[in-house]
């Protein structure tokens, strides 16, 4: 139902597009129209995400006719897939990264949802690039402080204080910037579900930003989680991801990579961490689709001096042009 769900969201951002699903539902056929934007509102289904659909549209957006406007509901918060807090502090920052910036590129989140039932309501905008900037970004640099929100919703706000508490714990030892807000929403925004969770982002004095997060367990489903303990395995995983370093975290590899294929033909460079599995598969689409082929260059921990295996992915872009662009 999830992905019937996001069939019908590329059908509403596009114009004349063709999908032919046949009965028994196993293959699919769809032949692309015209990316066309606008104001518009989808219902998501809450098996997945609402970041399950968003992480499409952030590909999507700047090269939409019109500037993009959605309304999506859903399950803004859950274990699966990233949720709309670590997109808007990560891949916002990075699009800007690519000269897709101005006062529209904006996630508001209006109301939480957590899973099973979600209720959870965001508003993505997103101005429309006639051409992408390339990119030298190969310095991710030194973290220079750590923010974050400790969300609650449907149970006691002293468990956003609670995860907030060791979290710090842990945070404090390396790097005194520490500031993590709690988010307790009441009433008709806090959705239908309760739940509670945390998203933590590095920020270095480059502006790279490396991000975890984690959700509690749904309603009804599996062992009940301390707050303490999710505080603790979130501040973990943060430093995890500082550790695999790079100047793009595990979450946003592959809009990164597909940014700079879409880039001026000029010579794009990014260094990320260790590669996801993810990304692997998503640098096989792009040289299918793009007949484009990166340059992967292995940084040891020596050379770097910092943390994992980096590598440096370097590429020509195609020079794509957003030719719907309306001239104002």
């Amino acid at each position: 139902d999830f992905e019937a769900s996001f069939i019908r969201l590329i059908d509403k951002v596009t114009n004349g597009s063709r999908i032919e699903i046949n009965q028994t539902g196993t293959t699919l056929y769809y032949q692309p129209g015209l990316l066309y934007g606008g104001s518009l509102e989808h219902d998501c289904s809450p098996s997945r995400g609402i970041g399950y659909y968003l992480e499409s549209l952030l590909c999507l957006a700047p090269f939409m006719k019109h500037p993009l406007k959605i309304v999506l509901r859903g399950v803004t918060n859950d274990q699966v897939d990233p949720s709309v807090d670590v997109l808007k502090a990560t891949a916002l920052p990075l699009l800007k990264k690519f000269g897709i910036d101005g006062e529209s590129l904006d996630i508001k989140i209006n109301r939480r949802g957590m899973p099973p039932k979600g209720g959870g309501e965001i508003l993505f905008s997103c101005p429309v690039r006639k051409v992408l900037q390339p990119v030298q970004f190969t310095d991710p640099g030194k973290i220079k402080r750590i923010r974050g929100t400790a969300y609650s919703v449907r149970v006691s706000p002293q468990m956003a204080n609670r995860m907030v508490e060791s979290a710090r714990g842990i945070l404090n030892k390396f790097l005194p910037d520490i500031y993590i807000y709690t988010d307790h929403m009441k009433g008709v925004s806090s959705g239908k579900s309760p739940g509670f969770g945390m998203c933590l982002t590095a920020e270095t004095i480059n502006g790279t930003i490396l991000s975890a997060e984690l959700a509690s367990n749904p309603q009804g489903q599996g062992a009940a989680v301390l707050p303490e303990e999710l505080g603790q395995n979130c501040a973990k995983l943060l430093l995890e991801e500082v550790y695999r370093g790079g100047c793009v975290d595990s979450t946003n590899q592959s809009l990164a990579l597909l940014l700079m294929t879409l880039g001026q033909r000029d010579v794009s460079k990014v260094l990320l961490g260790p590669l996801s599995p993810y990304t692997i598969e998503f640098l096989r689409h792009l040289r299918s689709f793009f007949q484009i082929m990166f340059k992967i260059e292995t940084k040891t921990a020596e050379e770097e001096h910092t943390g994992g295996e980096k590598v440096l992915m370097t590429c020509v872009g195609i020079g794509f042009c957003n030719l719907s662009k309306t001239i104002r």
